[in-house]
């Protein structure tokens, strides 16, 4: 669900779960047998996905059939932000795991790409980290003020004083799969991951080749954001565009 509508290998979510892939492997054809899960195939790769209508109509069935619509299983009403908020900057939070050159790129790209409607936020699940020098030359490259940004941890954006966020990225795989507490106000989520620069290899070219790659990956996604009609949208048409933006990086 975490990185839903985009699909997932088989061998993550045995990693995830923790269980042998075996078994996963009955687990996931009941679910596909059901309609909940649907499978796609990339050469040897398999990926499996969350059939979002499907499972929220399992979800209704549950509470408004089985349930009979019991006012503590029905989902509290959310605020319309989308439309509430058209006239006021929007919090974008971006998560990777180390904060260090992925969510640091989308920092800066929403700060100049946003035209003030946007205040980005950055911060990594691991902590102790420093921004990549490579991030900070490529951002530099590209005519970017890198002087206010640092690595942060996320703790910071989690305590009672932190902005309430509209919007929470995840840009790694990695930070997608962990726990998280739910986040204040329902932000409309999106998960963009896109393998580490950092950890990447070969000679100084090569490895500042992937680091560009990388930034001219998001750059290209916070354009289409940034795009979005956000005053004509309602929350699920909003949610839906996001979602379209990371399945486009999807197939890049």
């Amino acid at each position: 669900m975490r990185f839903a509508p985009q699909g997932v290998r088989p061998t993550e979510i045995s990693a995830a779960l923790g269980i042998k892939q075996n078994t996963l492997s009955h687990h996931l054809a009941d679910l596909m047998a059901c309609g909940l899960v649907q499978v796609r195939r990339e050469g040897r790769s398999l990926f499996y996905a969350v059939d979002l209508q499907k499972t929220e109509s399992l979800i209704g069935y549950l509470a408004l059939d089985l349930g009979r619509a019991r006012p503590d299983l029905m989902p509290k009403a959310l605020p319309d932000k989308a439309n509430l908020m058209s006239d006021t900057a929007f919090n974008v939070l971006f998560i990777c795991s180390g904060n260090s050159a992925r969510s640091i790129f989308a920092e800066a790209l929403l700060c100049d790409l946003g035209a003030g409607k946007f205040i980005a936020h950055s911060a990594g699940t691991r902590p102790g980290t420093s921004i990549n020098p490579v991030a900070l030359e490529v951002l530099a490259r590209n005519g970017h003020d890198t002087g206010g940004l640092r690595a942060k941890h996320l703790s910071e954006f989690q305590g009672p004083a932190a902005p309430q966020m509209d919007f929470v990225f995840t840009v790694c795989d990695t930070a997608a799969a962990e726990e998280c507490p739910p986040w204040p106000g329902q932000p409309i989520t999106g998960h963009w991951g896109l393998p580490d620069p950092v950890k990447a290899v070969g000679t100084e070219a090569e490895r500042a080749l992937v680091f560009a790659q990388t930034y001219g990956a998001l750059r290209r996604r916070i354009a289409a954001f940034v795009a979005l009609p956000f005053g004509t949208l309602d929350r699920l048409a909003l949610q839906t565009r996001v979602d379209a933006i990371g399945i486009a990086l999807e197939k890049e």
